[in-house]
């Protein structure tokens, strides 16, 4: 019988964040420190990332993120996508989210996903709170 083995795989890394309010200021500090932060936290090889989607709740319209994002030289040739959040009552005011697509030769590279300020209670149990762990996205629920 023949061993497979899995070469690259496609693997996804998530984060979140909140603005301060709703100006172009505000907006880049928030997507300039959760890209830093997912940049300081996974070893990404930006010639991997297949694609970023960036959702925004619909009290955020001032800038789009893809737009800060293409800012940074690395990102600028990546295909970005800004989306609206669906809108929830009761969610949480002023989010934005990221999911970046990357394909990776190791299936079991560690994932570190960022929530950061407000947006750590979305998901406390990938919350970056002081030295974390890394978890796999496929052992838990997208949120």
């Amino acid at each position: 019988m023949e061993e497979h083995t899995v070469g690259w795989r496609v693997r996804a890394i998530r984060g979140a964040t909140t603005a301060t309010e709703n100006s172009i200021p505000a907006i880049r500090e928030a997507v300039l420190e959760l890209l830093g932060e997912i940049e300081r936290r996974n070893a990404l090889d930006f010639s991997e990332v297949i694609s970023v989607t960036f959702s925004v709740t619909r009290d955020l319209d001032q800038i789009f993120p893809a737009a800060i994002a293409r800012e940074c030289p690395h990102w600028r040739n990546i295909p970005l996508l800004d989306v609206q959040q669906m809108h929830v009552e009761g969610d949480l005011p002023r989010c934005i989210r990221c999911l970046i697509y990357f394909n990776t030769p190791n299936p079991d590279q560690p994932i570190y996903h960022a929530y950061l300020r407000h947006a750590q209670s979305l998901r406390p149990d990938l919350a970056m709170h002081g030295d974390c762990h890394p978890l796999e996205l496929s052992s838990h629920s997208l949120g």
